[in-house]
């Protein structure tokens, strides 16, 4: 049973990396549950108070990824219409087929697209709405950066428990 655990706690960990630059897989929660898991083996030490942070640092970087696009958009000078179209782009990215390009190349694209489109409407400006756009974009990036280190760090724990 802890041989099983221990593949089932890694899979996670794994898919749980892969989770945070794929679309539709919750990556921080997916690593958060493959370190629970580990936990239950006697091979891995976990403490309430790591499960606990850990899992409260997964819920914060998961809010956080979503915000982060519209966040980045108001920084890079974005106005309340940019700041719209990126969450309506965020929104028509998870919607899917029916609007066009889905996936990575989707979750990248459409808040950009929006928080473009919006920021143009506004000011009939390209480069402010540029800008705003790339402000989305940059968002984006630093939601996934967030996302991945945060996984690699829970595998690396377990591994290192392990060790």
């Amino acid at each position: 049973m802890n041989t099983f655990l221990i593949i089932i706690a890694f899979v996670c960990l794994v898919v749980g990396i892969i989770g945070s630059v794929a679309p539709g897989l919750p990556g921080p929660p997916l690593s958060w549950i493959g370190l629970l898991l580990a936990g239950f083996t006697p091979w891995v030490s976990t403490s309430t108070t790591l499960l606990v942070v850990t899992a409260a640092v997964a819920v914060v970087i998961t809010v956080f990824d979503y915000v982060m696009p519209s966040v980045s958009t108001k920084r890079f000078g974005g106005s309340k219409h940019g700041i719209w179209g990126c969450n309506i782009g965020l929104i028509v990215s998870f919607i899917g087929l029916p609007f066009g390009p889905t996936g990575l190349f989707g979750l990248v694209f459409w808040p950009f697209a929006g928080a473009f489109i919006g920021e143009y409407i506004k000011n009939q400006d390209f480069q402010p709405a540029l800008r705003a756009a790339w402000g989305a974009f940059v968002g984006f990036l630093s939601g996934t950066l967030m996302k991945v280190v945060y996984c690699i760090a829970l595998l690396v724990v377990v591994i290192v428990a392990m060790v």
